[in-house]
């Protein structure tokens, strides 16, 4: 049986509870309760298989990540180098028998040098309400309109 049909039994027994001799009832309640423990058991044993091979492709993620950032700072770094070296000798054009190399200038851009002369320039930014400051004022007893302090509940597996 599934842990949803388990549960779905355990609440069909305490719907008709009245109906049944006590003994009869406890020891229904008592076999539903077991299966539903060892499903739920099960399922958790299950999630902290998968949270464990999470941890392992973020482990993962993080080292290729790593080994991707040092090989892009590589071939900026001899990008760098080579346009340096043909900007030295005056090449800014090498044709090569596999491949074309030039040097060309980039398009226009914006350097800023006081960003405080360019109020002109500036963009709006949308206000964003402050959570944490609300929830402290909340928690010191001051009733804020709009707002109430909210208690979720989560599953935790230790």
């Amino acid at each position: 049986m599934k842990l949803y049909e388990l549960t779905e039994s355990y609440q069909n027994v305490l719907d008709i509870a009245e109906q049944l001799e006590a003994e009869t009832l406890k020891d229904t309640l008592d076999a539903i309760t077991e299966s539903i423990e060892v499903k739920a058991e099960n399922t958790a044993k299950v999630i902290k298989t998968v949270n464990a091979e999470i941890e392992a492709l973020d482990t993962e993620i993080k080292r290729m990540s790593s080994r991707k950032s040092t090989l892009k700072n590589n071939v900026e770094s001899m990008k760098r180098y080579l346009k340096e070296e043909l900007e030295k000798v005056g090449l800014d054009k090498v044709k090569g028998q596999h491949l074309t190399i030039r040097i060309q200038n980039n398009p226009q851009g914006v350097l800023v040098e006081d960003e405080s002369k360019l109020g002109a320039y500036l963009v709006e930014q949308p206000k964003k309400l402050d959570r944490k400051a609300i929830l402290a004022d909340l928690k010191d007893g001051k009733e804020i309109d709009g707002a109430e302090i909210q208690q979720g509940r989560s599953l935790r597996i230790v």
